[in-house]
């Protein structure tokens, strides 16, 4: 099925027969794709005296608890409550949920440290100056094993904040990236591209996102794309999430 959208940019078709997920699926165990020392997902029938909610153990229907921490375990959006004193819920913050992307291919560069980091000079190369809300960064090499990586200790890409206050400039509103995080694992709870991201405390942005551990395989090209990104109706400051893109005609 096949519908037109009209933006400030022009009128695009996009055929809603062939969404592009690029999101992570939730799996219990520890195959699962993981970060800041969150526990490995658990998915597990629900237990009480006489009933177990497991088909296969009996019962007429399959019944799980799941346990996962949206931040450490996939795929997730957050919004500035995730930095605030003030209690912000992403389901209250995120009241659209289409919006026109950028998706851009980036080589951060290895530091004296040994810190690979998105510049802003290479940021201000690819991005585009007037009309998509979002950008979704994809970092190289785009390897498979991110869809399992235990990223813990492992000290992974990130954005410079320099980075990032060049974003908010150009109104980028919504955010996609395919590491744990836009900051650096360890930095002594500075995390400086979250507060430019949201201007935090200064001048808040309480309808930006971040949503962080996405997977853009390589046959999805750069270029601009109808975003739909979904979120579980969580009253907290993240949600495991599921973006979607659409191909663009004119």
């Amino acid at each position: 099925m096949k519908t037109t959208i009209e933006h400030n940019t022009g009128i695009y078709t996009i055929d809603l027969n062939e969404p592009i997920d690029i999101s992570i699926p939730l799996r219990a165990g520890k195959e699962n794709v993981n970060a800041f020392y969150a526990e490995p997902v658990k998915i597990e029938p629900f237990r009480m005296e006489g009933f177990v909610g497991s088909v296969k153990e009996g019962a007429p229907v399959n019944y799980n608890n799941i346990f996962f921490n949206p931040h450490g375990n996939g795929t997730h959006t957050e919004c500035v409550g995730h930095i605030s004193k003030e209690d912000f819920s992403l389901n209250k913050c995120l009241k659209n949920f289409f919006f026109l992307a950028q998706l851009i291919s980036v080589n951060p560069e290895v530091q004296s440290n040994g810190d690979r980091v998105i510049s802003k000079a290479e940021i201000e190369k690819l991005i585009a100056k007037n009309g998509p809300e979002a950008i979704i960064i994809r970092t190289l090499p785009n390897e498979k094993s991110k869809l399992n990586f235990q990223y813990t200790g492992t000290n992974p890409a990130y954005l410079d904040h320099n980075a990032t206050e060049l974003l908010v400039q150009n109104d980028f509103q919504h955010l996609l990236i395919d590491t744990p995080s836009v900051d650096k694992e360890e930095d002594d709870g500075k995390l400086l591209s979250h507060h430019a991201w949201w201007n935090y405390p200064t001048k808040i942005r309480p309808g930006a996102t971040i949503t962080e551990m996405i997977f853009v395989p390589d046959y999805i090209k750069d270029g601009t794309y109808f975003l739909n990104l979904q979120i579980a109706s969580f009253e907290n400051d993240a949600s495991p999430s599921k973006p979607i893109l659409y191909a663009l005609q004119k």
